[in-house]
């Protein structure tokens, strides 16, 4: 079966996005795909292609909705990129661009994941297991990632990888 997701133009301004499942039912993408999201965001930035306001609303079978609003400039920005990219108007252009803001939510919150990317003249570099994680990691019911439970991955991972 294939999940369709529906977008409109908002009465106020904007696009409203309507998906016919929870963000806890979309799909893990690829690391490579979440890198070049990320590397579009980066270029929409410089050119200051700011987008859209963005209203993205879940509605399960059992009639529960979600609903989240990507109204912040950068945000708007970095999910234009993402649409243009991967197109919102699919399961897997949501899932990249919800974990590309949660990739950047993390990075900016949780002090544990500073040591798992650098900041250069030349842009940011992310850690491959950090990459593979946000890529692979379950959505909650909130369209947000479990940080607690990122960081538990994270550390059975790199340990497993340890010499």
């Amino acid at each position: 079966m294939t999940v369709r997701v529906r977008t409109f133009a908002a009465r106020h301004g904007g696009l409203l996005h309507l998906v016919p499942i929870g963000p806890e039912s979309l799909p893990a993408v690829s690391p490579s795909d979440l890198l070049a999201a990320w590397q579009a965001a980066r270029a929409a930035a410089e050119a200051e292609a700011w987008g859209e306001a963005r209203a993205l609303s879940f509605r399960r079978r059992c009639g529960e909705v979600t609903e989240l609003v990507i109204a912040d400039p950068d945000a708007r920005c970095w999910a234009a990129a993402v649409d243009h990219g991967f197109s919102l108007e699919t399961v897997y252009g949501l899932a990249v661009c919800l974990r590309l803001l949660g990739l950047i939510d993390l990075l900016v919150s949780a002090p544990w994941a500073r040591g798992l990317f650098d900041v250069s003249v030349e842009g940011i570099e992310l850690h491959p297991a950090l990459l593979g994680l946000i890529a692979a990691a379950p959505l909650g019911r909130d369209g947000r990632f479990d940080a607690v439970a990122l960081r538990t991955r994270l550390a059975t991972h790199l340990a497993g990888a340890a010499p």
